[in-house]
């Protein structure tokens, strides 16, 4: 029953910003780390960042200090804010979810958003 709805994607110019969201239902949200993965045309599904319960992030090196992952326990929601757009960050923009109990893997995907930058 868990379902990973992303929202947020659409056009931006290079150098704009938009802020995607994805909204987790069916779960106890806390109890998992979350992640973005993108997809762009020709290309292979790459890991974008990932945030833990605790805080810890990650980020690919493509978009360290231009990306930022956060997440809201409260509203059951991980956001990824992107800055500084490029058109190679064009691409459809999946949300992600896992964890891991007694050594057994659980993870959870969403459809994914479009994020289009081009002037």
């Amino acid at each position: 029953q868990v379902q990973l709805v992303e929202s947020g994607g659409g056009l931006v110019q290079p150098g704009g910003s938009l802020r995607l969201s994805c909204a987790v239902s069916g779960t106890i949200f806390s109890a998992y780390t979350m992640g973005w993965y993108r997809q762009a045309p020709g290309k292979q599904r790459e890991l974008v960042a990932t945030i833990a319960n605790s805080g810890s992030t990650n980020y690919a090196g493509s978009v360290k200090g231009r990306f930022t992952i956060s997440r809201d326990n409260a509203e059951n929601t991980v956001y990824l804010q992107m800055n500084s757009l490029k058109p190679e960050d064009t691409a459809v923009y999946s949300c992600n979810a896992r964890r891991t109990v007694g050594g057994m893997p659980y993870v959870y995907w969403g459809q994914g958003t479009q994020v289009t930058v081009s002037s």
